[in-house]
């Protein structure tokens, strides 16, 4: 028997990316603190709401920040594998944060429709605005990273999702100060909720995914054996393993039947070109077990 593995380099995220967190953290409690001063000032509910949202917002990209500050932390005897799963966990909470808000949105839109409020539409318009601005700035920080890192995806959505209701909650303001319909604020709630659900939907199954140990949304399970089987000197395959170890690094591993004709010198080299094909395959941990043809795995036929 034979064990090998594979230790290449990481994709790492820039290093700008922690600067990035920092840089919407501060921006985003910042227009919290400015909501909630205007907010009490006006007696606006609509703007104290939406200041808690934001503040529930700057709670979860303070714990992005913190996973991706752990994806650096070298493994130990008790975590083998150093703490990169908490940025697979955080994507998971971050998901859940987003649904969550999603219902509060709608009970207090359904609140609302039962009892209507008047609001100084100019002023609620005006702060939604510059929602619009902090939270669209802060997202346009993460959208090149945005692919890399299933973490700084789920920070990117829940940024543009605040933008969004910033920018509904301005335009609500706008016509309730125009009309004094104040059930569109209600509606147009009610409008970004579904809009959140969508984006958000697929960011929890691909967190949910992950946290399961499931094969990443971005390797098919077929392509990578059909990629095994297809390398010189292997015969056979079994008991093959793919999952993500955190949202930027996955891992494989495997029983692998080699030509019982190769020598020793021809198994390693056999092994070593696999695991280079599976490095392109976006999996940059490797370990497999080698057997030869005929041989018994773990004693019996597998």
């Amino acid at each position: 028997m034979q064990e090998s593995h594979n230790h290449s380099h990481t994709h790492a995220l820039p290093s700008q990316v922690s600067q990035f967190f920092v840089i919407g953290i501060g921006l985003n409690l910042a227009f919290v603190v400015f909501q909630i001063i205007v907010g009490l000032k006006v007696h606006s509910l609509a703007l104290l709401s939406d200041a808690g949202h934001n503040f529930a917002d700057v709670g979860t990209l303070a714990l992005s920040l913190l996973a991706f500050r752990l994806l650096r932390v070298k493994s130990n005897k008790h975590y083998t594998y150093g703490y990169k799963k908490t940025s697979v966990l955080t994507a998971l909470f971050n998901a859940m944060v987003l649904m969550v808000s999603i219902g509060a949105i709608l009970y207090e839109a359904a609140h609302r429709f039962l009892n209507p409020e008047t609001l100084p539409g100019l002023t609620i318009a005006w702060v939604a605005l510059v929602g619009v601005a902090v939270n669209g700035l802060s997202a346009w920080l993460f959208f090149k990273e945005k692919e890399m890192d299933l973490n700084v995806k789920s920070a990117f959505m829940h940024l543009m999702a605040d933008a969004l209701l910033s920018l509904s909650v301005a335009a609500g303001g706008i016509v309730i100060y125009v009309t004094h319909w104040y059930w569109i604020d209600s509606a147009l709630s009610i409008i970004v909720a579904i809009v959140i659900l969508i984006t958000t939907w697929k960011l929890l199954k691909d967190s949910v995914r992950l946290s399961l140990d499931g094969v990443p949304i971005a390797i098919d399970f077929d392509d990578v054996r059909a990629t095994v089987l297809n390398t010189p000197g292997v015969k056979d395959l079994h008991h093959l393993h793919i999952w993500a170890i955190s949202t930027t690094e996955n891992a494989l591993t495997a029983h692998v039947v080699l030509d019982k004709l190769l020598t020793r010198s021809q198994q390693y080299l056999a092994i070593r070109e696999l695991k280079h094909r599976l490095h392109h395959k976006q999996i940059q941990h490797v370990t497999v077990e080698t057997e030869l043809e005929g041989e018994l795995c773990e004693g019996v036929p597998c």
